[in-house]
């Protein structure tokens, strides 16, 4: 007889989707862009976005649990190969433009571990600039990466788990720290809260305006990110039907009511004017600095000396810069490979050139691991040597992984009706009971992304100073480019196929 798979209880739900949704980093990212007024996009991005598409992908997930070919079988089944093999390049190539930001990132983790703060502002090499100096490293970076995860030494992903323990240790640290800062500076908190304003307006100068607000709907929604891995779980629930939309509710409920603590926290330490207002902040360091200074202001409040104080948000920042590497080393190692080989063994094999789907005897694709380190090492050429000072380059990288991380919910929301419409697929689980229901929440979803990517990208263009054409074409060239090439790459397929 065998034994009966013990299913996932609601609490296990919810701690599941939190673990895998919920990021430290991005309630300091928030904090800098918008202050307390960051608080409002996250709640209308859990309301609008998190929730109906979570329920959504539960559906997939539960729909297609024996088929293997992950999001582009739920497009394909639902839509059509053509649609699918688009919407999965572009998931796929969303962590090439990843790799492009992280890779840059890794630095920063290595200058403040040495150096208790970032100094990469100050970094040159052969007569560069700091900028094309990052950019640089940033390249070796990605070739030795490259290098030594195509003959197989994907072990060292074992040190995620490290960092990860260590990264979400950060989240007790804040909390703690934050409640010995405001009871000993009796309630007193950094950034002042003056009323409803607080929680509308930036202290950020740049995001004033009405459409710079609007885009920062995009980081909320980035926030949010990693949810097709919840469809996953629909199956290994207790009383799935009941259950689960009840746990993506409370798991919403939870993460929004989490990031809005976190910044809030960010302000009981941190007055914006005085610690992120200078040149030296930017989207790269942010985390870092918070958190040297949470540490600095922590030995004020209990009246240690200056420089007591600075060695410890020094520690701090030190202990968050080797966290991160360790999450970042790890995570590179991973997705430098992952994706890749998801799409290629997901995919029908004559969608690709012969030696992109030949794996070494490592079972590594090495040549398309190849070709995906040019690519990536040009768009680092292009953007790290476009002229751009620190702030730019990280504003820019930020936007563009953002904008192409997003892009593929786009795809997968898109193709939710077609699959609810057809009849020879077996529903094993219906959440969404009429076609007003999921005609309703598609068109939400879709119109939460859609205006956050066309604010975010638009943006740029309406700036005080004047507008910025470089920060609009880097994040429509990624998306249009790899629509081409996918486009190109499913025609060749349909013409060999009629050969």
């Amino acid at each position: 007889m065998t034994k009966a798979t013990k299913k996932v209880t609601l609490f296990g739900l919810i701690l599941m989707i939190f673990t895998s949704v919920f990021g430290f980093g991005n309630a300091p990212v928030a904090f800098y862009r918008m202050g307390y007024g960051a608080i409002i996009w996250y709640i209308l991005a859990a309301l609008f976005f998190f929730i109906p598409y979570a329920l959504m992908m539960a559906e997939y997930g539960s729909t297609f649990k024996h088929e293997s070919g992950g999001m582009y079988t739920w497009m394909e089944k639902s839509v059509g190969p053509k649609y699918a093999f688009i919407g999965t390049f572009m998931w796929y190539t969303s962590y090439i433009i990843w790799m492009v930001n992280v890779s840059t990132k890794v630095f920063i983790t290595l200058s403040t571990t040495y150096s208790g703060s970032d100094h990469t502002n100050y970094w040159s090499l052969f007569g560069l600039d700091s900028t094309q100096t990052i950019g640089l490293l940033a390249i070796l970076f990605i070739i030795v990466v490259t290098f030594f995860a195509a003959r197989g030494l994907d072990k060292i992903t074992k040190i995620t788990s490290v960092g990860g323990i260590a990264v979400t240790f950060l989240n007790v640290v804040l909390i703690v720290v934050s409640l010995i800062i405001l009871v000993f500076n009796k309630g007193q908190v950094a950034q002042p809260i003056e009323g409803m304003k607080s929680f509308i307006d930036s202290p950020n100068p740049g995001f004033n305006s009405p459409l710079a607000i609007i885009s920062f709907l995009v980081f909320a929604i980035f926030a949010y990110g990693g949810l097709e891995a919840v469809g996953g779980l629909v199956d290994k629930t207790e009383n799935a039907e009941k259950n689960f939309p009840k746990g993506v509710i409370l798991s919403a409920i939870i993460i929004s009511i989490g990031y809005a603590l976190t910044i809030l926290l960010w302000g009981v330490s941190t007055n914006w004017n005085s610690v992120l207002s200078g040149d030296n902040v930017n989207l790269g360091n942010i985390t870092y600095v918070l958190m040297n200074n949470l540490g600095f202001e922590l030995g004020r409040a209990i009246n240690l000396s200056t420089d007591t104080a600075l060695a410890i948000g020094h520690a701090f920042a030190r202990f968050t810069g080797l966290s991160m590497f360790l999450a970042y080393l790890g995570a590179f190692f991973t997705l430098i490979y992952s994706p890749l080989k998801t799409i290629i063994e997901g995919t029908p094999k004559g969608l690709w050139p012969e030696k992109m789907v030949r794996e070494n005897d490592k079972g590594m694709p090495a040549f398309a691991m190849w070709i995906q380190c040019v690519i990536v090492v040009l768009i680092l050429a292009l953007v790290s040597f476009g002229g751009k000072d620190a702030q730019s380059f990280y504003n820019v990288l930020t936007l563009m992984v953002n904008v192409s991380m997003t892009i593929p919910y786009l795809f997968l929301t898109g193709a939710f009706p077609a699959f609810k419409q057809k009849s020879d697929i077996n529903h094993s689980i219906n959440i969404f009971k009429t076609k007003t229901q999921y005609m309703v929440s598609t068109i939400v979803v879709m119109s939460v992304i859609g205006f956050a990517n066309i604010f975010t990208i638009i943006e740029p263009l309406f700036r005080k100073g004047g507008p910025v054409w470089g920060d609009t074409l880097w994040q429509i060239a990624g998306p249009v480019l790899f629509s081409l090439i996918a486009l190109l790459l499913f025609n060749r397929y349909e013409r060999r196929k009629k050969d």
